[in-house]
């Protein structure tokens, strides 16, 4: 490891200099990422990003594992509404990834004004979609449930609780966007300390709000839902504080949320194809989710608990993609186009390493870690079948996620967008489908389909990363 900082004397260890960054970065201090030696700048970015997805992963977990103890019928509900859900989420992070790239890249070129006057803009596109797709989908949500394949137990149980988190995305759709601006700036740790706070709430209240316990009312599932959005909720309130002037380094003055349409031109550019590329991810696993419905609840429910439980893998996994992004953005920002493309390897290798060990405990405790959600043989089964079967290829996972980063950290939103379209649209849901139907493997055709396309994904984006063109991306 290259030396930490000007001060560090040559009797300081490679161990305690590891873990005098990680005490650096989880203090919250502003540093200037496009002069610090590659391996520091992805630590002390990539910590707090880490620390932020883990958060977000273990509540991920936490909530299906709370809910599971109502049913199977229940999982389904939380299987069905968050494959849904993951179409706000596409538009949401697809709009993030300009706003990350946008503000690094502004940052970078030390105009903290104009980085302002961005999230100003992006916070006003982003509260205007959300509270249009809210007004639709919370309206309609019994008839999503049943678009999807659930059967009227499933509605019945679950219309409320698709109600509130699709009427209500307007909070996690402020948290996605508004961390996103804190990442591009480099005030990771802001970002981190807004999900541990708002998840930390959703993890406590969930059980309250589901079971009646104490003075709450038992609502069942749509308990979750309650204490889903109460938690994101507080956790724009902490948000919207800081981004008006306490501690963050882009900071948002009333004359920025007026409507300037040039910047939203901008930002529109840069996010429809960011919003293109996730709609296409997260549409792909709507279609696996809609094949699975064909097989019965219990394949549904296994499933939604192996992806709950590899989502929190690869949730960190993102942080590390997320801080090279940022550098990406930053040093390209900074004419250094070089920096932002070591800083791309760091992170991939980094990267490679944790989800390659990851995936080895995922293959060896699969059904162990499924047991820990259900006690049903049927759902177990499948569960713990779709865990080792999309754990097989975690280091490719690492790979692409930090590869296509790059990408979107430059603002070449497109290329991603075009590499989720043929490896999902044309690949995955297809191959799911012909070897879950027309082969006759059932839910295993629809497991082995996932880690064929993200493999698919990950060798191609290393043969665009290559060739650098992602480098010359103006914004």
């Amino acid at each position: 490891m290259p030396a930490l900082s000007p001060e560090s004397t040559p009797a300081t260890s490679a161990d305690a200099g590891f873990w005098r960054i990680v005490w650096l970065a989880l203090q919250g201090k502003q540093y200037d990422y496009t002069t610090e030696s590659p391996n520091r700048a992805v630590l002390l970015l990539a910590v707090p990003m880490v620390l932020e997805m883990v958060m977000e992963s273990l509540f991920a977990v936490v909530d299906v594992f709370w809910v599971s103890r109502l049913g199977r019928d229940a999982v389904a509900v939380i299987g069905l509404t968050e494959s849904v859900m993951s179409l706000i989420y596409a538009v949401a992070i697809g709009i993030s990834i300009a706003a990350t790239a946008i503000v690094a890249r502004r940052i970078g070129e030390k105009d903290p004004e104009a980085a302002s006057a961005a999230a100003g803009q992006i916070l006003l596109l982003g509260a205007g979609v959300s509270m249009a797709i809210g007004i639709a989908f919370g309206f309609y949500a019994a008839d999503v449930l049943r678009l999807m394949g659930a059967s009227d137990n499933v509605v019945a149980m679950g219309s409320d609780f698709a109600r509130i988190m699709l009427g209500g995305n307007i909070t996690v759709f402020l948290i996605f966007l508004i961390n996103a601006i804190f990442r591009g700036a480099g005030d990771a740790v802001l970002a981190m300390r807004t999900l541990w706070l708002a998840n930390a709430l959703n993890i406590v209240l969930g059980p309250f709000f589901i079971f009646g316990w104490g003075p709450f009312p038992e609502m069942g599932v749509t308990g979750a839902a309650v204490a889903t959005n109460i938690g994101r909720g507080v956790g724009v309130l902490y948000q919207l504080w800081h981004l008006s002037g306490h501690n963050s380094r882009v900071r948002v003055r009333p004359r920025h949320l007026k409507p300037q349409l040039r910047a939203l031109q901008t930002i529109i550019d840069t996010a429809w194809s960011g919003v293109a590329q996730l709609l296409i991810s997260t549409t792909s696993w709507v279609g696996l989710f809609k094949i699975l419905a064909l097989f019965g609840s219990a394949a549904l429910a296994g499933f939604t608990i192996a992806i709950r439980i590899v989502m929190f893998a690869l949730m960190p996994a993102w942080g590390l993609a997320n801080a090279g992004a940022t550098l990406v953005g930053q040093n390209l920002g900074a004419q250094q186009p070089q920096r932002a493309e070591e800083a791309i390897r760091i992170a991939a290798r980094y990267n490679v390493i944790f989800l390659a060990i990851l995936g080895a405990l995922f293959i060896a405790l699969s059904g162990r870690l499924v047991r820990m959600f259900t006690t049903d043989a049927d759902v177990i089964a499948y569960g713990t079948q779709g865990l080792w079967i999309v754990s097989l290829a975690f280091p490719l996972y690492a790979a692409g996620m930090c590869l296509e980063a790059a990408f979107n950290g430059a603002g070449d939103t497109r290329t991603p967008t075009r590499l989720n379209f043929f490896c999902f649209w044309l690949g995955q849901v297809p191959l799911a489908w012909v070897l879950a139907e027309t082969f006759g493997l059932g839910p295993l055709g629809v497991f082995i389909a996932v880690p064929v396309s993200f493999t698919v994904l990950a060798l191609w984006s290393g043969v665009l990363f290559r060739r650098g063109k992602w480098k010359e991306q103006r914004l």
